[in-house]
Order: structure tokens, then C-alpha cells, then sequence
């Protein structure tokens, strides 16, 4: 039977989706939060973090955890430049949220290296992520940044990192590299039908946008 565990690190949220003692990691969280997140994955047999993207709030503890528990991470090849400088792919904003969530964020986004993991795995669309215990499969949700990706279990469980967002209800990704494929995204995240939408900021909601 599939559990799914949230992880609150600050306003940011990461996932252990498990399932007969196997699991998988989505998000990382950041720094302040390892020992939260460390104490929740040392209850499982852990196979793989996924990034849904490269941000420090969902990436920055990736490299230690990947060493602490010898498994790869998983990401789209898209994001890896994000790894040296986040401004690769700078972000832009819509609406007062937005603006505000950006203006808190630049100046920590440009000053916190994410440390590239040594066991570095390339993933895209369609990609099946069962041979790690978990019935998912990789959707690619491109729009956040570049390379950012969706975790679709069972098809019923969505992880949809920043591409949605919930900071206040359920809304398109205030923070964008590419507003068109963001807008799409969220588009192909509604013809899915239905599934618990899991986010990277807020609470999980169904599949109603």
C-alpha cells in the first residue's frame, strides 16, 4: 500500500512516497530543515530523491542525502545549469503573491550554491520509476524553470513541485522562467482528471483548477 509523508520545511514542502518499506524522496527541502527530513527517510528503505527542480528550497540538501543513503538523484537534464547559477534561467512574477514571494526570494536564490550530486541521474517525460519500488512515472511540467518535472503515482497522486502553487488557494506557479509553458503546463496538469495535486508550497488539493 502507497503512503505518502510531507515534509514541512519552512513555507516549502517535500514528499517521501513509500510503499512495502521502499520509498522514494521528492524535494529536499533546504538546509535548515536536513535533520527534519533525515529523520523521516532513515524510517524507510530509501531508493531515490527526485528534484522537480533545482531550486535551493527544493534541492540544497540533494548531494547529502544522496551520499548519506548511496542512492542517485533524479532531474531533468534541462535544469543541471542550475546547479552553477541560478540566474541561467532567471525568474519573473505575476500578481501582488508573486511579486512578493520573488522580492523575498532573489537575493537568496543568488547567493546559495546548490551543491551538484555526485550520483546525478537524467530523467524526462514518460520515464518509469517502478524499478525503485514506487509506481510512478516522470511528467515533464517545464515553465517554473526549464527543466522542472511532475511525479505521477498510481495516477492518482500528483507532485507538481512549483509549477502550481497553494500560498493562498490553488493557482498557477506565481514564479516563472517561461509564463506560455508554465500556462501549459497547468494546462496538461488539469487533463489528467483526477488526482490529489501535491505541492511544493501549501496544502494538497484535488485536481480542480
Amino acid at each position: 500500500m502507497t503512503t505518502i509523508t510531507q515534509i514541512k520545511g519552512g513555507t516549502d514542502n517535500c514528499y517521501i512516497v513509500a510503499d512495502d518499506g521502499k520509498a522514494i524522496l521528492i524535494d529536499t527541502a533546504s538546509r535548515p530543515h536536513l535533520d527534519k527530513v533525515i529523520a523521516e527517510c532513515d524510517k524507510y528503505e530509501m531508493k531515490l530523491i527526485v528534484l522537480t527542480h533545482v531550486h535551493f528550497d527544493h534541492a540544497e540538501n540533494a548531494a547529502e542525502l544522496s551520499k548519506r543513503y548511496n542512492i542517485p538523484v533524479a532531474v531533468s537534464k534541462t535544469d543541471e545549469e542550475l546547479f552553477e547559477d541560478f540566474d541561467r534561467q532567471p525568474l519573473s512574477s505575476y500578481g501582488l503573491v508573486g511579486k512578493l514571494v520573488l522580492g523575498l526570494s532573489l537575493k537568496v536564490l543568488r547567493n546559495t550554491k546548490v551543491e551538484k550530486p555526485e550520483n546525478l541521474i537524467f530523467v524526462k517525460e514518460g520515464d518509469d520509476l517502478s524499478s525503485y519500488g514506487i509506481k510512478a512515472k516522470i511528467i515533464g511540467l517545464p515553465g517554473h524553470t526549464l527543466g522542472s518535472i511532475g511525479v505521477d503515482v498510481e495516477q492518482k497522486h500528483l507532485f507538481v513541485g512549483d509549477e502550481l502553487d497553494n500560498w493562498v488557494r490553488p493557482a498557477l506557479g506565481h514564479l516563472y522562467y517561461d509564463f506560455d509553458a508554465i500556462k501549459d503546463s497547468a494546462q496538461k496538469i488539469k487533463d489528467l482528471g483526477q488526482r490529489t495535486i501535491y505541492y511544493g508550497h501549501g496544502k494538497p488539493t484535488e485536481n480542480k483548477i
